[in-house]
C-alpha cells in the first residue's frame, strides 16, 4: 500500500522524471500535488503498470489532483548540461509550475538539486513507496510516449512507438543504417562498442 505523504500537513508534491536512459528526445518530469485522502488502488510506480493502466490512470490523477504539472529539457539541453542535470531541472520546471507553490518535495531516486525556498527528500525507489510520486511517474511517462509517438510519425525507421527512445538493438542498427535524428543525444554513446577478441 502505498503512503499518502511524508509530512502531514504540509503541502507535499512528489516528483520523478522519464526517459533518462533514452538514446533519442527530451526527458520530461512531472510534479503532483495528491489531496491527503486521495486513494486509487491501481495506482503504481508506472514501470509496474502496463500501458492501457497508466493512460487510465492519468485522467483521474489530473482530475483529482490539487495541481500537477509536466517539465520538459530538450535534447540540445541534455547535451550541454548532462542527463543528471537535465533531469533536475526538468523536475525544476514542473515544480515552478504549481499553484499553490509546495511546502516540501518528495524526489524519487538519490540525488536532487535544491529547488529555491523549498525543502526536499529524496527517496530511492520513491514511485513505489509514495502516491504523489507515483502519481507523477504516471503522467511523465505518459506524456513522454506520446512525444515520442509525434516523434515516430517524422522517423519511423528508429521505431520510437516501440522503443521510445530506449536502447534497443532495432533503435542502434537504424542509427547505424541511417545514422543519428535531430533529437539524438549526442553526448550519448549511440552505437555499442565493437570489441574484438583476438
Amino acid at each position: 500500500m502505498l503512503l499518502p505523504y511524508l509530512e502531514k500537513n504540509r503541502i507535499e508534491a512528489g516528483c520523478d522524471e522519464a526517459g533518462r536512459g533514452c538514446l533519442a528526445g527530451a526527458v520530461f518530469a512531472s510534479a503532483v500535488i495528491l489531496p491527503p485522502d486521495f486513494r486509487n488502488e491501481l495506482l503504481n510506480d508506472s514501470k509496474q503498470l502496463s500501458e492501457k493502466q497508466r493512460y487510465r490512470l492519468r485522467p483521474v490523477i489530473e482530475k483529482e489532483a490539487v495541481a500537477w504539472a509536466i517539465g520538459i529539457v530538450t535534447p540540445e539541453e541534455i547535451d550541454k548540461i548532462n542527463i543528471l542535470n537535465a533531469s533536475f531541472l526538468a523536475m525544476h520546471r514542473a515544480v515552478e509550475q504549481l499553484a499553490p507553490e509546495p511546502e516540501h518535495l518528495l524526489i524519487d531516486g538519490n540525488r536532487f538539486k535544491p529547488y529555491p525556498g523549498i525543502k526536499h527528500t529524496c527517496v530511492i525507489k520513491g514511485d513505489g513507496k509514495y502516491l504523489s510520486i507515483a502519481a507523477a511517474s504516471v503522467l511523465a511517462k505518459t506524456y513522454r510516449d506520446d512525444y515520442m509517438q509525434e516523434l515516430h510519425k517524422q522517423f519511423p525507421q528508429y521505431r520510437w512507438d516501440r522503443n521510445k527512445g530506449y536502447p534497443t538493438k532495432a533503435h542502434r542498427t537504424a542509427i547505424q543504417e541511417t545514422g543519428a535524428s535531430p533529437y539524438h543525444r549526442m553526448t550519448f554513446q549511440l552505437l555499442e562498442r565493437q570489441l574484438a577478441i583476438f
